[in-house]
């Protein structure tokens, strides 16, 4: 009796600790103890999108000045030049100099962003080591864009969407500074929220992350789409959770973010 005791508890630990971390060992080893990361897109192509063509996006990634993963978009040269900004992808993290996957962001064709759908959300899904993390999707929604993220058992954990004012109708453009000013101009972020909190997370609400959309130069921003997004993590976030946070900052480049600089 007292065997099969010490073997159900050992199963049902073994079966938190998988629940609470499946990701490859290279994930679990760059996000354990990270309050935030920064995602550089790199001026890959650049001739290209000055002269129309949307090129592969590639991104770098560090902690502080330490780079510590990249990532290169698999997508199709007629998806990406006809179908942007919808166009499907699939974009893996990996480690630099060994390769190692950290992540893989996977995200369908479907309908464009928009209010009022019922249907064709915009999703993605994250994996890591062959194991899904967990997957984003849009809200249905009327004035701001919101989206669900949840864990690998559809289990909603955050809410997602930018800082918003008038009673949660409108995007609050100056929640990261006045954009007339250095401080706040080409300045877009995207909030993090409890999934708990869902309806109350407009205006002034307490948020527990953000993924932040900066500018690199007036350069950079003029003649390519090189974007740079800085992602902190809520604090009591599991090493998948902040993986999918990470992937989660790829989606929403290319959503909001890729080709037309002025969304």
């Amino acid at each position: 009796l007292a065997y099969q005791i010490f073997e159900s508890s050992a199963q049902q630990s073994f079966n938190m600790a998988e629940k609470m971390d499946r990701g490859s060992d290279a994930m679990k080893a760059h996000f354990t103890g990270v309050k935030e990361i920064q995602a550089r897109q790199t001026r890959r192509g650049w001739c290209q999108e000055i002269l129309g063509c949307e090129a592969r996006t590639e991104f770098k990634f560090f902690k502080g000045e330490e780079q510590f993963a990249h990532s290169l978009e698999d997508a199709g040269c007629c998806c990406r030049v006809f179908c942007q900004p919808i166009h499907p992808f699939k974009m893996e993290v990996k480690e630099l100099n060994t390769e190692a996957e950290l992540l893989t962001v996977d995200r369908p064709c479907a309908c464009g962003l928009g209010c009022c759908k019922c249907c064709c959300y915009q999703t993605a899904d994250f994996s890591s080591g062959g194991n899904l993390l967990g997957t984003i999707k849009e809200q249905c929604w009327y004035c701001v864009p919101a989206f669900t993220i949840s864990d690998d058992k559809e289990e909603p954990v955050y809410i997602i969407h930018p800082p918003t004012c008038c009673g949660g109708c409108c995007v609050n453009c100056c929640a990261e500074g006045n954009p007339c000013t250095r401080k706040g101009c080409c300045k877009q972020s995207f909030r993090v929220y409890p999934y708990e909190q869902n309806g109350n997370t407009g205006g002034d609400s307490p948020y527990i992350g953000v993924i932040l959309k900066k500018p690199k130069s007036a350069l950079t921003e003029i003649f390519t789409d090189a974007n740079a997004l800085d992602v902190t993590f809520p604090d009591n976030a599991t090493n998948d959770q902040k993986a999918i946070l990470a992937g989660t900052s790829l989606f929403l480049n290319a959503i909001f973010f890729e080709g037309d600089q002025s969304q």
